[in-house]
């Protein structure tokens, strides 16, 4: 009689390998970023695993987990992903359990991560094993074919530049940065990197364009900046990264001339769709986002949970 016992194996992939970890996980979602631009987050984080679950055998699952990337102190990021056809056997959960023996032994005390909106079943799977919801972010979707571009119309004495026409204003962008990112809703505990880490973290990854970055400007100095996001694995679509605007600067319209020059760059470079995600508490970019024709998509929720 064959037996019924299926043997589960958790083991880490290193860089020579992870051309199979992201078929893997496609194969549980199809929306993984391409091999490179896995090794380049690990590039910009303080540290990261990828794990591979095999089912006698088969390729069934994955779990990745960054340290020192847009989390609090303390807290590690992690996401996990089961093929459709092996859940509910434990994947998931021994998956769930490296992360963890990992994250301790670096010195974090939670795990925070994503889980699509429209998946009830993950979300009561990480609320029963101690994840509590910490935040919603919707997808808001601009189809580029359906628009003419927007002419960026900024308040008299702004002036819009491309980062590409102004590199020299780079420490002004990071001076940005450490007002805006603070104050939105979810990050308040995030802790802004020092300047070079910054630069190289949030400024210089492969997907980071100086052409695809926007700088408002009084004179010489850097109000606000808007950044686009863009990706090898799905060549027709930008992602709005950020758009920050210094405190003392904040409703007089700089944020939505930034935004039409960014739809106006991705509509003339040939991009078919942009996309962003907003925390559902930040009401004044979720009405702009609106204003400009984005569709409100369902998104991920945040959980975050101390290991168990």
């Amino acid at each position: 009689m064959p037996s019924l016992l299926r043997v589960i194996e958790i083991r880490e992939l290193h860089e020579d390998e992870l051309e199979r970890w992201v078929a893997t996980t496609k194969a549980a979602r199809d929306d993984a970023d391409t091999v490179d631009g896995y090794i380049d987050w690990k590039r910009q984080a303080r540290e990261t695993i990828w794990l591979l679950a095999t089912e006698d055998g088969r390729d069934v699952g994955t779990a990745i987990g960054v340290g020192g990337w847009h989390s609090p102190e303390g807290v590690a990021r992690g996401e996990i992903r089961v093929v459709a056809e092996a859940r509910g056997r434990g994947v998931g959960s021994d998956l769930l359990s490296e992360l963890s023996a990992w994250a301790i032994g670096r010195g974090y005390s939670e795990l925070m991560g994503p889980v699509q909106e429209t998946d009830d079943a993950s979300l009561a799977w990480a609320q029963r094993r101690g994840f509590d919801e910490f935040g919603r972010n919707s997808l808001l979707v601009l189809d580029l074919a359906a628009i003419d571009a927007p002419a960026a119309a900024p308040p008299e004495g702004i002036e819009i530049v491309s980062w590409a026409d102004r590199p020299d204003v780079t420490r002004g962008i990071y001076e940005v940065a450490r007002e805006a990112y603070p104050d939105v809703p979810g990050e308040d505990e995030a802790e802004v990197s020092p300047y070079e880490e910054w630069l190289s973290m949030d400024m210089q990854g492969i997907g980071d364009s100086p052409e695809a970055t926007f700088v408002a400007l009084e004179g010489d100095e850097v109000v606000a900046y808007a950044k686009l996001s863009l990706s090898r694995a799905r060549p027709t679509v930008a992602m709005h990264d950020i758009t920050g605007v210094r405190r003392a600067w904040r409703g007089r319209g700089i944020a939505g001339s930034l935004k039409a020059a960014e739809i106006a760059w991705a509509k003339e470079n040939g991009y078919e769709r942009l996309e962003t995600q907003n925390e559902e508490r930040n009401e004044p970019i979720r009405r702009l986002n609106e204003r400009y024709g984005y569709v409100v998509m369902p998104g991920t929720i945040t959980v975050r949970g101390r290991i168990r």
